[in-house]
């Protein structure tokens, strides 16, 4: 994959592969203490989430992942790949929420690398979901 290299010198990849991956984001998720405050903690994170990707990954927000017990909850997907489901999350995770978007972006192999994601990423997984050309038929 053509990767782009920015001022500190860090690889990015390029622009359509960013495109591929979208960052989803609970919107109606409530903190640890259970607020109904409008707006609520999961469109707080939603927000910052999108002031930290600017125009080059996808923020989408969704009503509900089901994922309650684990708070906070987002998933990223990337076409024709497999799917991470992350609960736990705070307010000011949006950041790495992108951070590990482009991570994504970058990966050849179809997953998400574990050596730089971070690591609230790391300790925050629910599910790893696998894109359907991996589900196998049942005998």
């Amino acid at each position: 994959m053509k990767a782009e290299f920015s001022p500190q010198g860090a690889a990015e990849p390029a622009l359509p592969a960013l495109a591929e991956v979208t960052v989803v984001v609970c919107a109606t998720c409530r903190d640890a203490a259970g607020t109904d405050a409008c707006p609520r903690p999961g469109a707080l994170l939603a927000a910052a989430a999108e002031r930290a990707a600017g125009d080059q990954v996808q923020v989408r927000q969704v009503e509900c992942l089901g994922n309650c017990k684990r708070r906070l909850s987002a998933a990223i997907l990337r076409k024709g790949c497999w799917s991470y489901v992350f609960g736990d999350l705070a307010v000011a995770d949006g950041p790495d929420l992108v951070a590990a978007a482009r991570l994504y972006a970058g990966s050849t192999d179809r997953l998400m690398p574990w050596r730089g994601r971070p690591d609230k990423l790391k300790r925050g997984l629910v599910a790893r979901i696998p894109p359907l050309t991996e589900l196998k038929e049942i005998s």
